[in-house]
């Protein structure tokens, strides 16, 4: 058993796991298979913890919680007990003799408590030693998702570094210090670069011990090819076009994979989201043909089913869908002089100069000088602002909302209870709004206005005008990158050096990358190196691809000014991206529709039973109570009992709670982001208040 990741000791005090340690020794064995499953996954969750000392607190966190459950459990049994009552012996129907009922009904009350707590002890250490032990899995299984994303942009970047010149420790040194690029994949390369510094390993060897450790079989396939070809000497460049051509094909295959279980999803989901709306039929009727009232029921289904359907759902979505992995900041090399990044720079933040203020007195009086510029920067252009930060736009609209809601509080301005939002129309409202100024021709319809679709027209209305803004302006710059990569290989190819390359490219080209890089050329110029002028440019729009490509182009031309194989290695990742970018746009533009859609059918029936049922319905309940429940009641029948005026209510919340969460659905399916469904959030809700106040109206 390896012993090689110490655990973490506070002071001299024996810890929690030492304490459980002989138990540790009593119950597993250190060289059985459990054992061992978990040291491999502490090492490929990279967690530095022994694994003896590990379940031993794993033991322990099970033992408290055992031990807490089982007192709860023997209270609990015991409660029972006494609030049922139980004094008969006899169980489960059994007959006793008359020789052993005695005994029984003595041992039969500290019985049920004793098994109650046992049973209750045993969920508790269960959960508790469980869910630590779950973590090294759980953390594993995270870098493995990492690692299989990142993989194929990471091979095309030690390609790329290949065909500059670089040797194979070179690559395997720059690989481990991309981690702001390539993540967990960087971070395996910098468990094999340290051990080969630290431990006096050869790279061969640790090629191979890392290849043993990582959570990716992909990344460990790769590595023991990789050490196949350093043992033979065979040509590493050729390798690594290999491995980046098969890899640039292993992610289309695996992005197809996704996309059929996201098409089985929009189909599980059409059924799903119809479930509630036939729930609610069903009760209904069986109001009509019985006499118990299934309001409660349907209270549930509306304001429970329908929301645990909708975030269960989403859940499930995000379980398969595959996001940007990264937050697309490069930052400065470790070596350099620069201590800040852009990455840094937060809303609060004054960026480089935080770094010396109180050394000398001048760098306070810039500090103070630089937040009083920033702030009115904000103040001559705060849609500017909005536009890079959309969140920071609830910090305004949030306190905006909770105004009105006082408000609206105060003055009586929506129904505040239930009796007052079922309230017929046409009806008087309560005595204290029953004046000419104050009635509400609608209460549904005005009271779920007030309290919903107000704050989502506050609140996410311009969320999502910024947010879009935000997305299109990014997006303007990878819209043409590929287009533009070639281009700058084709201008080095001729022997051009990459900054003169980026000039032609800038002059003949248009759009928002054009300017930036006659930006870039500019800074260059004016003495900034093409290395910083490119992060700068990165971090401006901080798109993780954008950043991929940019580490690539700024580590290979520190080699030399000739990397038109680079430009066009950066080209072909970018127009694969380019590539799985269009299908699955193609591809989940076809689950969107099918989720809007299958809304607005939902809204569609909902709209005809409002229309064609409950004024039926309401109708025969006048007649049914005019005649005092004699003539005109169906057969089978009870109308008088149902609630007309409550389930209009229920149906049109049950649509605009649907609304919101098939937008949501919709948009997290589309982009992967919850933000990309709060323009739908506004405009489904809007079509169903439309449409319901039209059917209103009709009735």
């Amino acid at each position: 058993m390896s012993l090689g990741r110490e655990s973490k000791q506070l002071g001299g005090a024996n810890t929690v796991g030492d304490t459980f340690y002989p138990l540790y020794q009593t119950l597993f064995d250190e060289d059985g298979d459990f054992v061992k499953g978990i040291d491999d996954k502490l090492a490929e969750a990279r967690m530095d913890d022994n694994v003896e000392m590990y379940i031993s607190r794993a033991l322990a966190v099970g033992t408290v919680a055992g031990v807490t459950l089982w007192l709860l459990g023997m209270l609990l049994g015991y409660l029972i007990v006494q609030m049922l009552g139980i004094t008969n012996p006899e169980f489960i129907g059994l007959r006793l003799p008359d020789s052993i009922r005695p005994v029984v009904s003595a041992l039969k009350v500290p019985a049920i408590i004793f098994v109650s707590g046992i049973v209750f002890g045993a969920i508790g250490f269960g959960v508790g030693f469980g869910s630590l032990v779950s973590i090294p899995y759980f953390r594993s299984n995270a870098r493995k998702r990492e690692i299989n994303v990142l993989l194929s942009d990471s091979i095309a970047f030690m390609y790329a570094l290949s065909v500059g010149g670089l040797n194979q420790l070179e690559i395997l040194q720059a690989m481990a210090q991309a981690d702001d690029t390539y993540g967990e994949v960087a971070k395996e390369f910098q468990s094999l670069v340290l051990e080969t510094e630290y431990f006096d390993t050869d790279y061969r060897t640790a090629i191979r011990n890392q290849a043993l450790e990582t959570p990716s079989d992909e990344l460990s396939q790769f590595l023991t090819d990789m050490l196949s070809i350093v043992d033979s000497g065979g040509d590493m460049t050729s390798f690594l076009e290999d491995q980046k051509d098969k890899h640039m094909r292993t992610a289309k295959q695996e992005q197809k994979k996704m996309l059929d279980t996201l098409e089985l999803f929009g189909e599980m989901y059409m059924t799903l989201s119809l479930f509630p709306l036939l729930l609610i039929i069903i009760l209904v009727i069986m109001s009509m043909m019985s006499s118990g009232s299934k309001m409660d029921m349907m209270m549930g289904t509306v304001y429970g089913l329908i929301p645990l359907t909708g975030v269960g759902f989403l859940v499930l979505t995000s379980t398969v869908t595959q996001d940007s992995i990264g937050d697309g900041y490069l930052r400065p090399d470790r070596d350099a002089e620069e201590t800040y990044s852009e990455a840094d720079d937060g809303l609060l933040s004054l960026g480089l100069v935080e770094g010396y203020t109180g050394t000398y007195g001048v760098f306070d009086r810039i500090k103070s000088r630089e937040g009083t510029y920033r702030a009115t920067e904000i103040l001559k252009r705060p849609h500017i602002f909005f536009r890079d930060n959309p969140l920071f736009v609830l910090g305004f609209t949030i306190p905006i909302t909770i105004a009105f809601f006082a408000v609206v509080v105060i003055f009586h301005l929506a129904p505040m209870t239930i009796s007052e939002l079922v309230v017929p129309v046409g009806a008087d409202v309560p005595d204290k709004l029953n004046t000419p100024d104050k009635r509400w021709t609608y209460p549904v319809i005005t009271g779920t206005f007030m309290w919903v679709y107000v704050p989502i027209y506050v609140n996410l209305l311009p969320l999502a005008v910024f947010y879009e803004w935000n997305l299109r302006t990014r997006r303007s710059v990878v819209g043409n990158l590929s287009e533009n990569l070639r281009k700058l290989a084709s201008a080095n190819d001729t022997g051009m050096t990459l900054l003169e390359s980026i000039r032609v490219v800038a002059d003949t080209s248009s759009g928002r990358m054009a300017d930036e890089l006659e930006t870039m050329h500019a800074k260059v110029n004016y003495g900034t190196s093409l290395k910083n002028a490119l992060r700068e440019f990165n971090n401006r729009y901080h798109i993780p691809r954008l950043a991929r490509t940019v580490k690539l182009i700024s580590e290979a031309q520190e080699a030399s000014s000739q990397i038109q194989d680079v430009l066009s290695t950066a080209a072909q990742a970018s127009e694969n991206q380019d590539d799985i970018d269009l299908e699955r746009k193609s591809r989940t533009r076809m689950q969107m529709v099918i989720i809007i859609m299958t809304y607005l059918t939902l809204l569609g029936v909902m709209a005809l039973l409002k229309i064609k049922f409950l004024n039926v319905m309401a109708d025969l309940a006048s007649q049914s109570a005019s005649s005092g429940g004699g003539g005109s009641q169906a057969p089978g029948g009870n109308f008088s009992g149902v609630n007309t005026h409550m389930l209009s209510v229920l149906f049109f919340h049950a649509v605009v709670l649907q609304a919101l969460l098939s937008s949501f659905i919709a948009g997290y399916i589309r982009d992967v982001s919850l933000l990309a469904g709060v323009k739908f959030a506004v405009v489904l809700p809007t079509i169903a208040l439309v449409v319901w106040y039209v059917v209103t109206l009709m009735s």
